[in-house]
């Protein structure tokens, strides 16, 4: 048996958004549920689903995923799920509060950055409160990222 501090928690990531951490300063992560039909677990237990365009947004004290995509299940028939529904997110009464602070008081934006399966096997989503990034603030991290590339190459070949 392994001891109390070393255990590692699993997640089964199932998609990404890449792009979020350039286009975004991430100020804030929340881990929300989502609220699925049965077609929709088996597609995303698949792995093709695409959250690079979504969105999440405040309605009526609820908080929605706007404009996933997940495919239609093969096996699924008549019981299919529509690809781009809005999707509720499951988060505390707490949580949404300073979410909808963020956005309607300084302008932030809801951005999810990974859809993934946790130890339990349940799907949860990485929801972001995030300031979007002017084009120079964009530049200077393309140049750190870049800096930071050669400076490990460099080391590297030092020794």
């Amino acid at each position: 048996m392994a001891p109390k501090g070393s255990e590692r928690v699993v997640k089964k990531v199932v998609a990404e958004n890449r792009k979020a951490r350039f286009n975004y300063e991430i100020l804030d992560t929340y881990e929300a549920g989502l609220v699925l039909t049965g077609t929709e677990v088996k597609s995303l237990r698949d792995g093709k689903a695409n959250i690079a365009e979504s969105y999440a947004s405040d309605e009526d004290g609820e908080i929605w995923l706007i404009n996933s995509y997940l495919p239609e299940y093969l096996q699924g028939n008549r019981f299919n799920h529509d690809t781009r529904r809005r999707r509720k997110l499951l988060l505390s009464r707490r949580e949404i509060h300073r979410l909808r602070i963020g956005v309607n008081r300084e302008g932030m934006t809801l951005v999810p950055l990974k859809i993934y399966f946790n130890e339990k096997g349940r799907a949860k989503m990485e929801l972001a409160l995030a300031k979007g990034k002017k084009l120079h603030d964009k530049r200077e991290t393309e140049k750190e990222r870049d800096w930071n590339r050669q400076k490990g190459r460099l080391l590297k070949d030092r020794g």
